[in-house]
């Protein structure tokens, strides 16, 4: 077999085999303006709570293939959770984690999509690398390295840590990022000292720092003086070129024109509109952490409400460079809510999971404040946001299966029969949408293969009864707790839940967060370990338990 580069850890071949939920509406929390403020306003963006793995499966089958960018801002990985674990499980778990996420996110991406993630030292070797794995080497845009820190702060190694990185992928060669707008400063480097009445110009050398004899020999400049290239350099462009420029006044002699430095104009009113994105981020260009704790304190009045969030000109950075207005933006490590607060300001559609308390703390109260123009900080201004449009408040379903008293797996009484039918279409790869007019129409995979999904005891009749209304030309999933059938039904397709699902997930288990359970703790130093009885036992195990994506953004 050829062999290929990859990285392997511990537990890699492990995988989980997620349940994809339901997601269902909360509409006390889903928020909208009270009226139109423009007519691109976007009310149906999508806030949902819950272990972000089993969102994003969630998403899978209405959202693959429509994603045009992802942000994710996962946990650094510090290693302040892990103090007494060996760090090989450390990085793994971390990567399994990570890896599980990634693979999802790729499938949600369109051709033309692109993922962003911010991430620190710590991790950003070993990320990059599963990437590589997971996208294709060949996918990989860039390391953009962003200074977030503007001041140098403390560092135990004595070198301040200033920056992170931020990893972009393409899903494939469709992404062609856009260019970014040309700030004052770079427009204020064209000038005009000459009155040129094509307007501002910038001047760039004539010379190579090349010798060519083709292009080496004498011009006149303004005064009438005989001007050569520099020795060992030559003219960039060849005699008639150049004569041609002279006609149309592109070749600029200094004021006195008699320099001895020709140079030539490039017009402002001719360069593209924007300029490419360079992989520096400095803190002027794309804000800082300090920047945005302050946007924070002026959304909260003044109090400091979350410990690590972006500013909103890093988000608007990527966003103007990877999407448009009415593109689709996900952030499934949501945190204090930056990305669907700088999306919605931008005109972007914008899908946003978060576990974590600060999803009813921090985001909604956020949102709110966006969606009634009352936030007026970070780019609000640069994109003169007056307010408008809204959100809905989705959270995951619970599991479909649950144990009953005596450990039999049984349908969760928690759902009702319209959870159950969409919760099965889903599972089955169908379509939910139920019929008015044929009460056993659920969901469709095809304009002629339907679902049926009832929690009642089916007879013969009542199958014989379904089998003549699907008639020849249609074909029907029957998905019930029981059936006794005499026969066949060609057109039927009868299996029993939970039986028929109950090998498909892993039921009942609601969070893939990071998990630290039953590891061993690494072994102990030699100093340590004189100091411990004979009878002592170095293998204690402990349990522990951090939620993943409460440490960062």
């Amino acid at each position: 077999m050829k062999q290929k580069l990859e990285l392997t850890w511990i537990g890699k071949e492990n995988r989980p085999k997620l349940e994809p939920r339901i997601l269902l509406e909360d509409p006390a929390k889903s928020y909208h303006a009270k009226h139109r403020v423009t007519d691109g306003d976007i009310f149906d963006n999508r806030l949902i709570f819950g272990d972000n793995l089993l969102a994003l499966k969630a998403l899978e089958a209405e959202y693959s293939g429509k994603v045009k960018c992802v942000f994710i801002d996962p946990p650094y990985n510090t290693g302040s959770a892990f103090t007494h674990y060996d760090d090989g499980v450390e990085h793994s778990i971390w990567l399994s984690l990570m890896r599980d996420r990634l693979e999802i996110i790729r499938r949600l991406l369109s051709d033309d999509g692109s993922l962003w993630i911010a991430i620190d030292d710590n991790e950003a070797h070993y990320l990059k690398v599963l990437c590589d794995e997971i996208f294709g080497r060949c996918e990989f845009l860039a390391n953009l390295v962003w200074q977030s820190k503007d001041t140098p702060g403390n560092n135990s190694t004595g070198i301040a840590q200033t920056h992170n990185h931020i990893l972009a992928y393409r899903k494939s060669e469709a992404f062609s990022p856009n260019l970014l707008s040309r700030n004052e400063k770079q427009i204020a480097t064209y000038k005009n000292p000459d009155n040129d009445p094509n307007g501002p110009w910038l001047g760039t050398p004539l010379t190579r720092a090349e010798h060519r004899d083709r292009d080496y020999y004498a011009l006149r400049n303004k005064a009438g003086r005989e001007v050569w290239p520099p020795k060992g350099s030559s003219w960039r462009r060849p005699p008639d070129k150049l004569k041609q420029l002279e006609v149309e006044g592109r070749i600029y002699w200094g004021k006195d024109g008699n320099s001895e430095f020709p140079m030539e104009k490039k017009y402002l009113s001719e360069v593209k509109e924007g300029v490419v994105n360079q992989t520096w981020w400095p803190y002027d260009f794309a804000g800082s952490t300090r920047n945005a704790s302050a946007e924070l304190k002026g959304i909260f009045g003044g109090e400091k409400s979350f410990d690590t969030p972006k500013p909103e000109r890093l988000l608007y950075r990527i966003l103007e460079l990877a999407s448009n207005p009415g593109d689709l933006i996900l952030d499934s490590f949501a945190g204090s809510g930056t990305t669907g607060a700088v999306a919605h300001k931008m005109g972007r559609r914008w899908i946003m999971v978060e576990l974590g308390d600060h999803c009813h703390t921090h985001i909604i109260p956020r949102l709110q404040k966006v969606i009634d123009g009352e936030d007026q900080g970070g780019i609000s201004e640069a994109v003169n946001w007056q307010g408008g449009g809204g959100f809905r408040y989705y959270k995951l379903a619970p599991s479909l299966l649950q144990q009953d008293a005596y450990g039999q797996w049984v349908i969760n009484k928690e759902y009702n029969a319209e959870m159950l039918a969409q919760a099965l279409c889903k599972l089955e790869g169908f379509t939910y949408a139920p019929s008015g007019v044929h009460y056993w129409i659920h969901g469709h995979s095809t304009e002629r293969d339907f679902i049926y999904v009832t929690t009642a005891n089916l007879n013969h009749e009542q199958l014989q009864q379904l089998s003549d209304e699907v008639g020849s030309e249609r074909s029907l999933l029957v998905l019930c707790t029981a059936f006794r059938g005499r026969g066949e039904y060609l057109n039927l397709t009868v299996k029993k839940i939970p039986k028929q699902v109950l090998s498909r997930c892993e039921w009942g288990h609601d969070d893939y967060s990071l998990r630290v359970e039953n590891l061993p703790k690494a072994p102990p130093s030699v100093e340590k370990e004189k100091t411990r009885t004979k009878g002592q036992n170095a293998a204690n195990s402990v349990q522990g338990r951090l939620l993943f994506g409460e440490e960062m953004e």
